[in-house]
């Protein structure tokens, strides 16, 4: 034995008893050595401790006479007999006295012994065995739980060498046990981070302190294309008199609950990009911002490269006819990727037509109205996703690996395709992402479908709008003009705001700025049965407010309509210009050498209110005078007071011999914002 098996004593003296290490010691396994006519010749500390006896009152006594029972000293004379007779050992429990007197029941081993002069001898080795009992007890249960038990357990040596696996590490693991055996634990530990392992390991060994419950996600031999998850706990070992024998590793095969948290985390985050869908996707009626934004939540949560396609036919707002097998004509909306890469110069640029073949993916998608799904792609579904051979090189250089098609549907119809490729992501889409790509989708169509039809019903009454102006004004005696019309931006719908120029006779002429209230193709067609009615009582040639009385009674015969306007004359002749204002904002006047003013007209009521009288206000006009005549688009906000506005108007127009087309468009450009809600009349006059 080596000195290690030896544990020192506590002072050099040796009064403290060696410390219990071995299996032996926790049993207190006695010997005794009796000669042929069964006196005891030998005597250990053990058999003191387990009979009650010291060596001098047991050596040279008769064993039997000494703790067996007068009953029981037949049985065990004649077992003596036989052992020492045949040489056949026996083994069995046998109760025995006690010094104390009482009874106890031991577990013995006897056989023969022989030394080198021939004699004969018995060796008895005892136990208790209540202690025996309990020990095989334990070791047995030991064995079950290890042997049996769906975690994985290994016994290590302090340089990190297997000694012991139980069949739940072989199969956690997928190695057999005798190849475990003598390996390192780096040699068989399916983890990246084996590094950090062996090091909290040997921390356990240095430290005594358990380490609990370490997560870590690796790949075993036998399923080596999903990840698996392992909880690790790392335990040392000791014998009894504290003597590092290793380690302990348990082995908790968790990759269900690592998948069923993956998937839940991957449901939130799904949930969390639909209510983020809602609030960022339909902002406008626009439907290449809608596109767009429907582009930007998909990047990269859901695709690499995202593309939106719309049908061209579905962005004229004509009716789809019934779907069939041959190509349809898309317009490319939006095009998003999450990296640079090489599929965006394969795809077709936003604002592109182009015609795709009824057996392409995408085409599929809108006739059949239902998603398409390509989970691993191949050459082959390369070509049937990209327009041309040189596009489906490009998106095999970028490693377009998996790929989804999901039609836009709105009110029944298809309008065109989210389309969907992921590059970079290793995982290919699956039924879940067909779920969400489809939610989105939905929610974006409707949107979409919203702002086609604002937008086709905004133009037409824009069309409308501008058919009913004048190009341009006419060239009149004794007057510059310049006009402007500004519809309302892409937010709003085109309001009922019109300006005109009237020739009348004597070189007189008719200067006019109406809005009505309201907007779209109703506020439109409005406008123009007023413009046109303006023009036929100019032609009468009657005062201004006498005007502005015949166009009220008009008004008030029209549903739901209030109209102001402000109608003016000019006699070249007199430079006399005749004003009569009907609820409008008031008109500018710079002259030369005077500063900016509005010009104070009696107000009036708006048209359509009826029963009202209206006044004509006469002003003289000298040469370079600018008279600026205007709806309220043009100075009204929601964010500032309109005084504080029509200040800004006047001095815009502190040079009164400015070019007039340059005076429209300092106006415009200085007072309208690109989220103004209305439409802008603007009409310049200047004095010849």
């Amino acid at each position: 034995m080596t000195a290690e098996s030896f544990p020192s004593s506590a002072d050099e003296s040796g009064n403290e008893p060696p410390r219990r290490i071995g299996l032996l010691d926790v049993l207190s396994v006695a010997a005794v050595v009796l000669d042929t006519r069964g006196r005891i010749v030998f005597w250990t500390p053990q058999a003191e401790e387990l009979f009650g006896y010291t060596a001098e009152e047991a050596l040279g006594e008769y064993a039997a006479r000494l703790f067996i029972h007068p009953e029981h000293l037949q049985a065990v004379q004649s077992l003596f007999a036989e052992v020492m007779a045949t040489g056949r050992s026996w083994a069995g429990a046998f109760p025995i006295r006690h010094k104390d007197g009482s009874t106890r029941l031991m577990e013995f081993r006897n056989m023969r012994l022989l030394d080198d002069l021939g004699d004969v001898y018995a060796l008895g080795i005892a136990a208790d065995h209540n202690l025996l009992q309990r020990v095989e007890t334990d070791l047995a249960l030991s064995e079950r739980l290890i042997n049996q038990s769906p975690i994985g357990l290994a016994l290590m040596d302090p340089n990190l060498r297997y000694l012991l696996v139980n069949p739940a590490l072989e199969r956690i693991d997928g190695i057999p046990a005798e190849d475990h055996i003598g390996r390192h634990l780096r040699e068989t530990l399916p983890f990246t981070d084996v590094d950090t392992i062996e090091s909290a390991l040997r921390q356990v060994l240095t430290t005594g302190t358990p380490l609990l419950d370490q997560y870590h996600v690796g790949r075993p031999p036998a399923d080596p294309d999903h990840d698996h998850a392992w909880s690790l706990s790392f335990y040392r070992l000791e014998d009894p008199g504290g003597r590092v024998l290793g380690a302990a590793t348990s082995v908790v095969d968790v990759t269900e609950r690592h998948r069923a948290a993956i998937e839940a985390d991957r449901a939130r985050r799904r949930l969390a990009l639909i209510a983020d869908a809602s609030t960022r996707v339909g902002t406008t009626l626009e439907v290449e911002q809608t596109a767009h934004e429907l582009a930007e939540i998909a990047t990269p949560e859901l695709a690499d490269v995202v593309a939106v396609d719309i049908l061209d036919s579905a962005l004229a707002c004509r009716r789809s006819r019934k779907p069939d097998n041959g190509p349809e004509l898309f317009r490319a909306i939006a095009l998003k990727a999450a990296h640079p890469t090489v599929a965006l110069n394969a795809a077709d640029a936003p604002g592109d037509l182009a015609a795709y073949d009824g057996d392409r993916l995408v085409t599929l998608c809108v006739h059949t109205g239902r998603p398409v799904l390509v989970r691993h792609v191949g050459d082959h579904d390369l070509r049937r996703i990209a327009r041309d051979d040189e596009a489906t090189t490009l998106l095999a250089r970028a490693g377009v690996h998996s790929y989804l098609a999901v039609p836009l549907i709105a009110h029944g119809e298809v309008l065109g395709a989210l389309d969907l490729k992921r590059t970079r992501n290793p995982i290919p889409f699956d039924d879940d992402d067909v779920v969400l790509a489809t939610e989105l989708a939905s929610r974006a169509a409707v949107a979409i479908d919203n702002a086609r039809w604002f937008q086709s019903v905004r133009n037409t009454a824009l069309t409308l709008q501008r058919s009913l102006l004048p190009d341009h004004p006419p060239h009149q005696t004794g007057l510059e003009l310049a006009s402007r019309y500004q519809p309302a931006q892409a937010t709003s719908e085109v309001g009922g705001d019109w300006y005109d120029v009237i020739p009348l006779t004597d070189d007189k002429t008719a200067l006019v700025v109406g809005d009505v209230m309201g907007n779209g193709i109703d506020a439109a067609a409005t406008m123009g049965r007023l413009r046109t009615a303006t023009c036929a009582y100019a032609d009468l040639d009657l005062a201004p407010d006498a005007v502005l009385q015949h166009l009220d009674k008009i008004t008030c015969d029209l549903e739901h309509y209030i109209v102001t306007c402000l109608y003016a004359v000019y006699d070249p002749r007199t430079r006399q210009c005749r004003i009569a204002n009907a609820g409008h904002m008031p008109p500018a006047l710079a002259r030369p050498g005077q500063a900016p003013a509005l010009l104070d007209l009696p107000a009036g009521a708006p048209l359509g209110v009826g029963g009202i009288t209206f006044e004509t206000t006469t002003l003289d006009l000298g040469p370079g005078d600018l008279l600026v005549l205007y709806t309220d688009g043009l100075v009204e906000t929601r964010q500032h007071p309109i005084d504080d506005r029509l200040n800004v108007l006047l001095s815009f127009l502190d040079e009164p011999q400015r070019p007039l087309e340059e005076t429209c468009d300092l106006l415009l450009y200085g007072l309208r914002h690109p989220d103004d809600h209305d439409d802008v009349a603007l009409l310049v006059a200047r004095t010849l």
